[in-house]
């Protein structure tokens, strides 16, 4: 029996890359919902093509409602998610968006194949209690945190030494600092390896995108910070380690393409042949390199994993600042230096608070959005 998938923000990089995984294993799965933002056109046409029993535009609350969208308005990512006949929820929204999409198909007993990492930056007590609660399915799509699975399915945490998550370093992985600060949204946006939308592409090049990871990771396989660290990797070849408790490293590899995560979060843990993916050959990747980290370079780094350790509302309020000041950066108005200054003002400025309910997650999320706009536009 097929499979029904709903792709939230099927618009999107990973939205897209997700239809054509499905397109390709039609035999296996089917779309039967699908939301977006505000890209109408588009969604209108993935609607055409795949004929979904839901379609939802989250972005267009009060405006007319084209006779084929099924519900505008933030709940329709809730109700793609919990529609009947999904047994598998993508969550490919951006931004905080997302969360209560995961969390709702998640208490709903739903596979949730991840690419909102925000949902467990934001809120991962909240998201893990909702998987007990509901007994569904937590699966990563990022392509770090698939290789780890990947890595790691049959062995238990206890094995487990430490992770090792790579990083391509963005568009200025060897700039000097001062011209890093001084970067535009064009260069910023001039990705080397990966095909992303411009948010998450903004992030990589501060390496926002990289904490993010980290404190994801953190809930996504129970292990603490300091088990998981991070080296700039290039050729984005190996995409993250896993460096077991017997000296044993073991490494999920292959060319950059998003649509081998996707299928194996829909298939996890086993797999389909698929012919979309380019097979690896390790005399065409050429050589591959490994650096560290240049902290002093990228501090938005180092204050998103920061806020991962102290806790409680503050990844919540790190993800808010960042995504305020990645807006204002791609509208023209501040360098790329800006942002991590004005996260680290809404940081210095927050009293950090238990993240026990969605009302304190979402009000810490208010709060910092508030002040980064104060902030930006002072």
């Amino acid at each position: 029996m097929s499979t029904g998938v709903a792709v939230l923000g099927s618009t999107g990089s990973i939205g897209r890359s997700t239809l054509n995984v499905l397109q390709r294993q039609s035999d296996h799965f089917h779309a039967v919902a699908l939301t977006a933002n505000r890209s109408i056109d588009l969604l209108k046409q993935q609607a055409e093509l795949v004929k979904p029993d839901f379609v939802g535009l989250s972005g267009a609350d009060g405006e007319d409602c084209p006779a084929w969208v099924s519900e505008q308005g933030a709940d329709s990512l809730e109700h793609a998610a919990t529609h009947p006949g999904v047994d598998v929820v993508v969550n490919a929204v951006v931004g905080a968006a997302g969360l209560r999409a995961t969390l709702a198909a998640l208490r709903a007993g739903k596979r949730v194949a991840l690419a909102n990492k925000e949902s467990l930056v934001m809120a991962g007590d909240i998201v893990n209690e909702a998987l007990e609660e509901g007994g569904g399915e937590l699966i990563p799509v990022d392509s770090e945190h698939s290789a780890v699975l990947q890595c790691i399915t049959g062995y238990g945490k206890s094995e487990v030494a430490r992770l090792i998550l790579t990083a391509s370093g963005g568009p200025f992985r060897s700039l000097a600092r001062d011209r890093i600060r001084e970067a535009t949204a064009e260069q910023a946006l001039n990705h080397p390896t990966w095909e992303m939308g411009r948010k998450i592409t903004v992030d990589s090049a501060t390496l926002a995108n990289k904490a993010l990871e980290v404190i994801e990771a953190h809930y996504l396989f129970g292990l603490d910070y300091d088990q998981v660290e991070v080296v700039v990797h290039p050729q984005s070849i190996v995409h993250s380690f896993v460096d077991f408790v017997d000296g044993s490293i073991l490494a999920q590899v292959g060319f950059p393409n998003m649509e081998l995560p996707i299928l194996y979060a829909l298939t996890h843990p086993g797999r389909l042949a698929d012919d979309g993916v380019r097979r690896y050959n390790p005399v065409a990747a050429g050589n591959i390199e490994f650096e560290e980290v240049r902290h002093d370079a990228f501090p938005t780094f180092g204050l998103g994993v920061q806020s991962g350790r102290d806790g409680g509302t503050a990844p919540a309020v790190f993800n808010a600042a960042n995504e305020v000041a990645v807006r204002v950066f791609l509208e023209g108005g501040m360098l790329l230096g800006g942002v991590p200054d004005v996260i680290e003002e809404v940081l210095n400025a927050h009293e950090v608070q238990q993240a026990a309910s969605l009302e304190a997650v979402v009000e810490a999320d208010r709060w910092a959005r508030e002040k980064a706009e104060q902030i930006c536009s002072q």
